[in-house]
């Protein structure tokens, strides 16, 4: 009876930490806003920045409709970064061509020194128009390359970039795509589930970088406390 008694006390204290765990992963409390983009290789935890409100704002709003909801990550290259959020990957059918899907306005750029392309980031796609205008839902998240500082003085000799000793170190750790920084805007950051970008990253790709497989997203809002 007595060891009943202290097997009942473990499996209820084991319960509440399990609980307290899936809490704590779907509440916040630092005034930032977070989604999660679920998908069948795994989840990602993912920060929006107050510092780029117009890009947060419409992502938040897109996710609420729901409009996410059952998308693909429809361009992946491996090393670089995994695409998605056009409206016609939708139910696509196999061979489809996608990536020109959109919902008819653009958002202004917002490039905020500090936000740049690290792996993790979440990016804003767009059409190669002067304003760097982006997507009003098509986004990327980044894998990219660890960097050495060869490299990265090559980048910035050839694209007229300049890196802060944060960024170098940033590229010489955890990696990323150096070369778009400022030319695409940087509104988010993968904070848990970065092995899941390297598993989408990794699946493979048949014509235009489509995966063979589909790889469909979910995207919910994590609420705050």
């Amino acid at each position: 009876m007595k060891k009943f008694f202290f097997l009942m006390i473990f499996l209820m204290t084991a319960s509440l930490m399990m609980a307290q765990k899936d809490a704590k992963r779907n509440t916040v409390s630092d005034g930032c806003q977070y989604v999660l983009i679920s998908t069948d290789y795994g989840d990602m935890k993912v920060k929006l920045y107050q510092e780029t409100p117009r890009h947060t704002a419409n992502f938040v709003k897109l996710v609420k409709e729901g409009f996410y909801d059952g998308l693909l990550f429809h361009r992946v290259i491996n090393h670089f970064m995994i695409q998605g959020g056009d409206p016609n990957s939708k139910d696509a059918k196999e061979g489809q061509m996608l990536g020109d899907g959109n919902l008819g306005y653009t958002i202004p750029a917002e490039f905020v020194p500090g936000l740049y392309h690290k792996k993790g980031a979440l990016a804003a796609a767009r059409t190669n128009n002067p304003e760097k205008a982006s997507s009003s839902c098509q986004f990327y998240i980044v894998q990219g390359n660890v960097w050495d500082d060869n490299g990265l003085q090559m980048i910035e000799q050839r694209y007229g970039k300049t890196f802060s000793p944060q960024q170098k170190e940033c590229y010489k750790t955890v990696g990323g795509t150096p070369f778009l920084d400022n030319d695409y805007t940087v509104f988010g950051e993968v904070v848990e589930g970065l092995e899941v970008i390297d598993k989408i990253a990794a699946v493979p790709c048949g014509p235009n970088d489509r995966p063979k497989k589909d790889v469909k997203m979910k995207i919910t809002i994590i609420e705050s406390k």
